[in-house]
């Protein structure tokens, strides 16, 4: 088997050098529908010239931007008397229950051959469910696996898939509920609150602990000894542990340049009582972190990654989330103070930690996305290095 991740549209430049079976990995590509149109169209044709050829194996499309719009291509693949695709992976694209109803087409026509079809954190509901369970009543279906986790199909739309009465049919409905429709990754939103026993003496905490704030030159805190106390950096985590899909925001303002942030997810064994890199967010093995900084008179920030005490510079330079007050009465400049704002996704199964920046209109932009493989049944906590600022949870 041929085993490629190609980002659309090189896709068809290797299609015509494929053998039989091919494994399609295109998940994170963030391709645009147009470009993922002309794959399908590309790969439906390759598979007519060559007959009984298979060429869609395996497909991973998770991540990759697909709207709605796409699903009717992907049906008619489906349906093509030739397709041999067998595994169809759309998790993490916002198809709907508009898209759901046009893929749909393709599942209940007689030539499909899906096995397992993939649709988790689609924001899918009842109406989308319905559709699907149409389609397997009509077609005596291949269908053996069905994944619509993480999306709200409410009661009615987990017993409608079942209807179709498939003894073979393994239905993965778990994680529901009314926030998986959302878009984007604030459908993983998640609660967190501030450690206390954690944060550094010279931290302190707010705001039922969901705030941190970094004073220079004001005395520590008496906070009581803890072995879970970071001693030599302004740093604190959080005391819930990261789950499997995970999404939180940060807020926090910056008032002079070379001050800032550290966004960071760690592993909840880092040290904390040691000098140097061992204890440091982004400089060792157990943590990576999004360095936030103002660096110039400017209210643009700008950004880096750590991991491993290997430092990536972002290019991308955001403006603020919004601006609260005045710098001080005695300013000529009435700007107020700038309040940025972050967001954060982690998806363990996936192996991937993404940072966004918001903009003034609530957009998100990805800043950055980790690819790494989480060591399973060990906690993850969110952490925050605070240099002279403070931070928000939301």
């Amino acid at each position: 088997m041929n085993i490629i991740y190609i980002p659309p549209p090189c896709f068809c430049v290797y299609i015509s050098g494929m053998r039989r079976y091919i494994y399609i990995n295109c998940q994170g590509a963030q391709c645009h529908s147009c470009e993922f149109v002309h794959v399908c169209v590309c790969a439906r044709g390759w598979v007519c010239a060559r007959g009984c050829a298979c060429v869609w194996f395996l497909h991973r499309l998770g991540w990759c931007n697909l709207t709605e719009g796409c699903c009717g291509v992907l049906a008619s693949v489906l349906r093509s008397p030739h397709s041999e695709l067998k595994y169809l992976e759309l998790r993490d694209n916002e198809l709907q229950d508009s898209g759901v109803r046009a893929l749909s087409a393709g599942l209940e026509d007689p030539h499909c051959k899906l096995q397992r079809l993939g649709l988790s954190g689609c924001r899918v509901t009842q109406t989308g469910c319905d559709s699907l369970a149409s389609a397997l009543c009509s077609n005596p279906s291949h269908l053996r696996e069905l994944d619509l986790r993480y999306n709200h199909p409410g009661d009615s739309g987990v017993r409608a898939p079942s209807a179709a009465k498939l003894d073979t049919l393994t239905l993965l409905v778990d994680h529901g509920g009314e926030n998986r429709i959302k878009p984007g990754p604030r459908k993983y939103g998640c609660q967190f609150t501030l450690d206390p026993n954690t944060a550094h003496r010279k931290l302190s905490l707010s705001e039922e602990n969901r705030r941190v704030t970094h004073t220079p030159g004001k005395e520590e805190h008496p906070y009581p000894d803890h072995p879970e106390r970071f001693e030599h950096e302004p740093q604190v985590v959080c005391r819930e542990s990261v789950c499997e899909r995970c999404y939180w925001e940060a807020e926090f303002s910056v008032s002079e340049p070379e001050d800032g942030v550290d966004i960071a997810v760690t592993y909840k064994g880092i040290s904390r009582k040691g000098e140097g890199s061992d204890s440091v967010f982004g400089w060792n093995k157990n943590a990576w972190s999004l360095l936030c900084v103002k660096h110039s008179d400017s209210d643009k920030l700008s950004y880096a990654v750590w991991h491993n005490n290997n430092p990536t510079d972002l290019t991308a330079l955001t403006s603020p989330y919004r601006r609260d007050g005045v710098c001080d009465d005695d300013a000529d400049d009435d700007r107020g103070v700038s309040v940025y704002r972050v967001g954060v996704c982690v998806d363990r199964p996936a192996g991937t930690l993404s940072f966004y920046s918001i903009s003034d209109s609530d957009t998100l932009t990805l800043l950055h996305r980790f690819h790494t493989h989480f060591t399973e049944n060990t906690p993850l906590c969110a952490g925050f290095y605070v240099r002279n600022s403070s931070v928000s949870l939301y």
